[in-house]
């Protein structure tokens, strides 16, 4: 049996596995027949995969979904490929930048875009705002480690660049324009260059950047409903007498426009700290840490306009996977990012071998963890929080350990430190 992948037409998930199989020297038969909504309801289909999606890879020992999973399949039916790398160092290392490419790139592209199309969730703006925060983070990272690299990982294509390069397609080509993409110049030339390679160009084909980010799809209207049956005639009543109209000198009082609500935090009385000085000294430190940084901070903080607090996560014992629980933590940060203006935080991941404990440092605006915060972010609930007593010297050098990714922390190593600011 031949291998045999069913997806719909100019699907980027499925490109990963064909461009995959050209790199591999692998035959794999197209099938593009599949139509949402009815192909994927079929017994059939659902015993391939029984959410309803593709792209699907049918092979001889059964089916195989999800598009990482099915390039990685292919990748591997040949053997020692250079697809996967030349050591288990840069095995693991694609696999660093796939996740990455799932968590950081693809994510935050799809919450910009498919809003937009009128696909999943609801198009809202702070919604919107966020997804493109989180991506420029994202495209940031990647753009510093392109600058003195031509491929994510050694030097040839790996699994590694064809997964990012399809994950990147959908936002050259819908929403990332010249304007936005100009900010990440090693970014655009990593893309140009590998999607006109030729195995690249040869599943994609041209791609041409988006001049301008699509418009939001309108609401299809609501059908109207069936005319009810018409009830007994009720004795007609005497019309309402309409409100005399205004006289020409005096002009009729327009209703007017409500003020946009505030939110409460920008109500809160003027603080001392300004809040990206420090983020903004936080940020330029590169030596000297405890002498500049550290106390600048000090010296900025208004314990009467912000409050500090810990938190520790409730479930550490299920943290027995680091990149799990990275992206984890990575997906909270992703979270907090309605709280940008009001807050700063650092998120250390600590041990050297499983179950990691995770925790962190916050500090916000007031005197409280803000509600909108609270309610918006489901991942609070699962931290225990404390507010920190500045005036305990042992909280207070905890805190400046924390800002500081002062390794080894409370007797462990830290496995990665992430900061929110």
């Amino acid at each position: 049996m031949a291998l045999i992948l069913h997806s719909g037409a100019g699907n980027k998930n499925a490109f990963k596995a064909l461009i995959a199989a050209e790199y591999s020297g692998v035959k794999v038969e197209l099938v593009m027949n599949f139509e949402m909504g009815v192909s994927n309801k079929t017994p059939e289909f659902l015993k391939m995969n029984p959410i309803g999606k593709v792209p699907v890879l049918e092979t001889p020992e059964g089916p195989v979904f999800e598009s990482n999973a099915i390039a990685r399949y292919i990748a591997q039916l040949k053997v020692d490929n250079p697809l996967y790398g030349s050591s288990l160092i840069e095995y693991a290392h694609i696999e660093q930048w796939i996740d990455f490419s799932a968590m950081e790139i693809d994510a935050n592209i799809g919450r910009w875009l498919y809003p937009r199309l009128g696909f999943g969730a609801p198009y809202l703006q702070p919604a919107e705002e966020a997804a493109i925060s989180a991506l420029k983070r994202g495209l940031d990272a990647l753009n510093k480690h392109l600058a003195s690299n031509t491929y994510l990982v050694g030097h040839s294509v790996t699994l590694a660049d064809i997964i990012m390069i399809c994950n990147l397609y959908y936002g050259f080509k819908w929403v990332m324009t010249k304007s936005f993409t100009k900010d990440f110049p090693h970014v655009e030339r990593y893309f140009w260059t590998l999607a006109n390679q030729p195995n690249f160009k040869k599943v994609i084909g041209e791609v041409k950047q988006a001049d301008s980010v699509p418009p939001v799809a309108k609401k299809p209207a609501q059908a109207k409903e069936p005319a009810k049956p018409k009830a007994k005639e009720e004795p007609k009543k005497e019309p309402k007498k309409e409100a005399p109209a205004p006289k020409e000198d005096e002009p009729a009082e327009e209703e007017a426009p409500k003020p946009k609500p505030k939110n409460a935090l920008d109500l809160l009385p003027p603080s001392k700290m300004i809040l990206d000085d420090w983020k903004r000294l936080y940020s330029n430190t590169k030596t000297n840490f405890r002498e500049v940084a550290i106390k600048g901070f000090w010296d900025m903080y208004d314990p009467e306009g912000y409050s500090l607090w810990f938190c520790d996560y409730k479930y550490n014992e299920e943290n027995t996977v680091s990149f799990v629980t990275l992206n984890k933590v990575s997906g909270f940060l992703q979270r907090m990012d309605l709280a940008r203006k009001y807050a700063f935080g650092k998120m250390l991941v600590i041990g050297e071998n499983p179950p990691y404990k995770v925790k962190g440092l916050w500090l916000f605006r007031g005197q409280e963890i803000p509600q909108f915060v609270i309610d918006e972010c489901y991942d609070m609930e699962l931290y225990e929080w404390k507010k920190v007593d500045i005036n305990d010297e042992e909280q207070k050098e905890r805190v400046n350990q924390m800002i500081e990714d002062h390794e080894p922390f409370e007797g462990e190593p830290l496995l990665d430190a992430k900061c929110f600011k």
